[in-house]
């Protein structure tokens, strides 16, 4: 099947703008703290398989299960934000530096994959460009995009470590800080959503 280049570079930069890779590498760093390269890699591999597992489906049935269910993109903003607001602010509030290595496991599918790689903001471009785009082109974009945040995420330490251990700190709390402003967004959109739809 041909794909038309423009049309294609139509469907990447929206989903490449929602995934926001390298605006997650620094929760990503704070999220991994000090594990072993071997825990980092199953993590990111755990974290894309989600991240791909929870997307691709969505690309094909997402509009029809949030029919089925009643659920409103309202409702995953709301959903998302909650989680990211919760994420955010135990780590803005710890003043340990988190051991990772007996849970880091449990951190691929949640938070990693959802919602920080595929979150209302990517879904939600999903649901607008399998409309404008078709189904073929969004899969290819989203598989590409999701692919790409996990090369950003296996050379984080590269990344990071020119900040130190210092600058990599304040910018992990930077980082969630900001995390919790965009939950907060997230959240207040959701709310202003229901409540102009008046969908209770």
């Amino acid at each position: 099947m041909h794909i038309h280049l423009k049309e294609f570079w139509l469907c990447f930069v929206p989903l490449f703008v929602a995934v926001d890779a390298l605006g997650v590498l620094p929760i990503f760093s704070s999220l991994i703290g000090a594990a072993e390269t071997g825990q980092v890699n199953r993590l990111i591999r755990t974290s894309i398989i989600t991240a791909l597992c929870v997307a691709l489906p969505f690309i094909f049935l997402g509009e029809w299960v949030l029919r089925l269910l009643g659920i409103t993109v309202a409702d995953f903003m709301i959903a998302g934000g909650i989680i990211l607001l919760m994420l955010s602010v135990r780590d803005l509030l710890s003043t340990e530096k988190r051991s990772v290595a007996a849970n880091l496991e449990e951190l691929g599918p949640v938070p990693l994959g959802v919602p920080l790689i595929v979150g209302p903001a990517v879904l939600t471009t999903i649901m607008l460009l399998v409309r404008q785009r078709g189904f073929v082109l969004t899969a290819i974009a989203t598989i590409i995009n999701i692919g790409i945040a996990g090369a950003v995420f296996v050379f984080s330490g590269r990344i990071m470590g020119f900040m130190g251990a210092g600058g990599s700190q304040i910018a992990s709390k930077i980082a969630n800080l900001l995390l919790a402003a965009i939950a907060i967004m997230l959240i207040r959109k959701g709310i202003i959503i229901v409540v102009a739809t008046r969908n209770f």
